[in-house]
């Protein structure tokens, strides 16, 4: 707006100064100021000395006083003159500019017009009361939106603080209300699945305590009671004898068994697994365990059918855990085969690795079981479980033995027809197998 009135200004002192320099009327002055008066146009008029000599409504200006020097040098040297004006003490503002008034090049004087700034003034007031009524408003949006906003990330926060305090308090079947897909959405469902996860947690390890008990009472009140008929001599013949002996025997193996796979999961869990690590003859070992394995299988009236490559380089593990390995996976495969084949393949299966597969064709497992098989304290479908046996500790141990020593262990079945698992484990690099 400033702008604008100044460019008009300029307009109009020039066109007031051309006309007067280019003009033979000595009234042409005089002339002009009255067309300025009539006009409301403040405006005077100064001579080649920078006196004035014509004034229009210019307050504070004397028909006699002079320009200052600074503005007569400006004005003969043909420049524009932009300022501004006060008229006396508390007076009103002026816009001022000034045009040379000049004819075939000689310098004649010149003519200031003037713009009264108090509209710029009460325009500029008016624009700052709008940006300040603006701001206010603005704040006060933005101060209810954040409001909003924040109610509406804080509660969902809110809810899942108290469910995570009812979880932490045991209460895990409760939940929170997933309403939306962002990261807030992806954190309540994380808790839902924490609450699952520790649920089927304390589920398993419930029954695992249960079975526990179960299957620790059942060998020592078999040897408990066997004890006191061989102590007391109630049996009727040596043969007799030998046979509760052997059951006791027998017992004794489970338990022990038992202790010892409760002993390596108090390991793992602790992380102090002690691994003898070096080259080992995979072939060999398997050749062991399957021998081992061969009577039982036999008993069951089972047909153990192994297929071990003899091109099979030696890996990097610990001996007497691979033999646990195969064991546990072995006597699960007898376990729930009633009748058929238990298969153990030995192959190269490409240059990194070599493929262990043992497969039977017993009871299987279930597909919605499959994914939590290999999970501590877990037994597949607990009434079929303490049919066959077993604490579930078997596969967990199974799986952290075989991660440990660089492996990994893949299980597929289909129930009813089978179950087989495939384990791999990677080849001793050269220059690792000549320094073994």
């Amino acid at each position: 707006y400033v702008d604008e009135e100044k460019q008009e200004m300029e307009k109009l002192s020039s066109r007031y100064a051309s006309a007067i320099a280019h003009s033979n009327n000595r009234m042409m002055v005089q002339m002009v100021t009255t067309m300025a008066d009539f006009s409301q146009i403040p405006l005077y008029v100064t001579d080649e000395e920078g006196q004035i000599i014509a004034n229009a409504g210019v307050p504070g200006i004397t028909v006699g006083s002079s320009i200052s020097e600074e503005d007569l040098v400006a004005l003969s040297g043909g420049e524009t003159i932009t300022k501004e004006y006060k008229a006396g003490e508390g007076g009103e503002k002026f816009l001022v500019s000034g045009q040379a008034m000049e004819s075939e090049n000689t310098f004649m004087g010149g003519v200031f017009v003037l713009s009264s700034v108090e509209s710029i003034d009460q325009s500029i007031q008016r624009i700052r009361l709008m940006l300040t009524l603006s701001g206010v408003g603005v704040f006060f949006l933005a101060l209810g939106l954040t409001l909003v906003l924040s109610r509406k990330l804080s509660d969902p926060l809110v809810h899942m603080e108290r469910a995570t305090r009812h979880i932490a308090k045991g209460d895990l079947k409760t939940r929170v209300h997933v309403s939306t897909r962002d990261e807030t959405g992806s954190l309540a469902q994380a808790i839902n699945d924490l609450a699952v996860d520790l649920q089927r947690y304390q589920d398993s390890r419930r029954e695992f305590f249960a079975n526990v008990s179960h299957e620790l009472r059942t060998p020592i009140t078999y040897l408990g009671g066997y004890a006191r008929i061989v102590n007391k001599g109630l049996y009727e013949s040596e043969e007799e004898k030998e046979k509760y002996l052997a059951i006791m025997q027998k017992e004794a193996t489970r338990l022990k068994r038992m202790i010892e796979d409760l002993f390596d999961l108090a390991k793992m869990e602790e992380g102090k697994v002690d691994l003898e690590m070096e080259a080992i003859d995979i072939k060999e070992v398997l050749e062991n365990v399957v021998e081992r394995m061969q009577l039982r299988a036999e008993e069951k009236g089972i047909d153990m059918i192994s297929t071990l490559e003899n091109n099979v380089p030696f890996l990097y593990g610990d001996g007497m855990r691979m033999e646990q390995i195969f064991y546990n996976l072995l006597e699960n495969a007898l376990r729930y085969t009633e009748d058929g084949t238990v298969t153990v393949d030995l192959k190269l299966e490409c240059q990194e690795r070599v493929l262990i597969s043992i497969e039977d064709t017993g009871i299987g497992i279930p597909a919605e079981e499959q994914p939590y098989i290999f999970e501590r304290f877990y037994r597949v479908e607990k009434s079929r479980a303490r049919k066959y046996g077993g604490t579930g500790l078997g596969l967990a141990i199974t799986k952290e033995l075989i991660e440990l020593q660089g492996g990994s262990i893949a299980v597929s079945s289909q129930e009813g027809k089978g179950t087989r698992f495939d384990i791999r484990f990677p080849i001793i690099p050269d220059e690792k197998e000549e320094q073994t």
